[in-house]
């Protein structure tokens, strides 16, 4: 079933991700070359419930996915023959979602006779830096912001993860969702509070940054959320105007710098000059920008992916299935959708 794999063989990976409410499906060439990167979105779809609807997802998903692989591997100009492996997300994610995707792979798997290697999905947006940062090496520091995680990570090798920070409530993408619901903005509310910012103050309300005591590189996003909603709540209750550009720039002002300052300070006590920032919350201007300076004032080199691979996809899952392949890893038939898989585990 397996072929021997060494570094000078060429592998071809076919991805497919299904966490949420993304249907994607890559081929990816030695883990750095995408072929192809199919993404069917369903956001469209879930504005309309203000938030994604996992049963709702799930079912698009099943619609979606057969269509997908199969336009991802045409793009790809390469036939089902010529994959090595199939890799794909069993968690952490919706897991009916997850289940769609899972249950593809391995009769893929199954009908074809090749290997299956189930991928952390987080650990995909990690790897998602190796695409487009041909030079990037273990080890590094990976900053990894979504929707629904904000982990601080210290990348020792290929597949060897040790988490040193991690939000203590509510991730940084979904606190951002929560206040855009508030001001009235509606779902998904990170790129159209990174736009509407752009209006505003950041200056113009000072919001809280949580400390932990005792866990300096720990998140906690909660504190913000809940100050913006009494700044919102009292306001009308004196009935003063509120202008909420700069209400969304001062929230994520504050969310940016807790982020930014944390990272810096934990790449400096690491000694590690290579930052990575990895997930939706990635594509987020504002933090972009203000890693970027941060990054070049204390002389650590930033690697980001461009924007369409910061958020899912399944080129990213590509690239990390690759590292898992080329070291053994597979998964037989009974791999399962994990919800809530931690960064490290198989």
């Amino acid at each position: 079933m397996d072929k021997n794999v060494n570094n000078n063989e060429e592998v071809l990976i076919l991805a497919i991700e299904s966490s949420c409410d993304e249907t994607a499906a890559a081929v990816v060439k030695n883990g750095r070359e995408v072929l192809s990167n199919v993404i069917s979105s369903q956001i469209d779809l879930h504005k309309l419930y203000g938030g994604v609807v996992p049963e709702i997802a799930s079912r698009k998903h099943i619609e979606n996915i057969t269509g997908v692989v199969d336009e991802a591997v045409k793009e790809a100009d390469v036939t089902m023959e010529d994959i090595d492996a199939i890799c794909v997300t069993y968690g952490p994610g919706l897991v009916g979602a997850l289940l769609v995707g899972v249950a593809h792979a391995k009769a893929l798997s199954y009908a074809l006779n090749k290997p299956l290697v189930g991928v952390n999905h987080i650990e995909g947006h990690i790897s998602a830096n190796y695409i487009e940062n041909k030079e990037l090496e273990p080890p590094y520091l990976a900053m990894v912001v979504s929707g629904g995680h904000t982990h601080m990570v210290m990348v020792n090798d290929y597949g060897e993860y040790e988490i040193i920070g991690r939000t203590r409530d509510d991730a940084a993408g979904e606190a951002f969702d929560k206040v855009a619901r508030a001001v009235g903005l509606g779902y998904p509310g990170g790129p159209k509070i990174d736009k509407l910012a752009k209006e505003g103050n950041k200056h113009a309300i000072d919001f809280p940054r949580a400390n932990i005591e005792g866990a300096p590189y720990d998140f906690s996003f909660s504190g913000v959320k809940s100050a913006v909603l009494n700044y919102l709540n009292v306001a009308k209750m004196k009935e003063e105007e509120v202008f909420v550009p700069d209400v969304v720039a001062s929230f994520q002002n504050a969310v940016v710098d807790a982020i930014v300052s944390k990272t810096v300070a934990a790449a400096k006590e690491y000694k590690v000059d290579k930052v990575a920032l990895a997930g939706g919350v990635a594509a987020n201007s504002a933090l972009r920008e203000g890693m970027e300076q941060a990054c070049k004032e204390n002389g650590i080199t930033l690697y980001r992916p461009s924007l369409g691979l910061c958020t899912d996809n399944a080129a990213m899952i590509g690239a990390a299935g690759y590292y898992e392949y080329i070291k053994g890893t597979r998964h037989g038939l009974d791999l399962n959708a994990i919800a809530n898989l931690k960064i490290g585990e198989r």
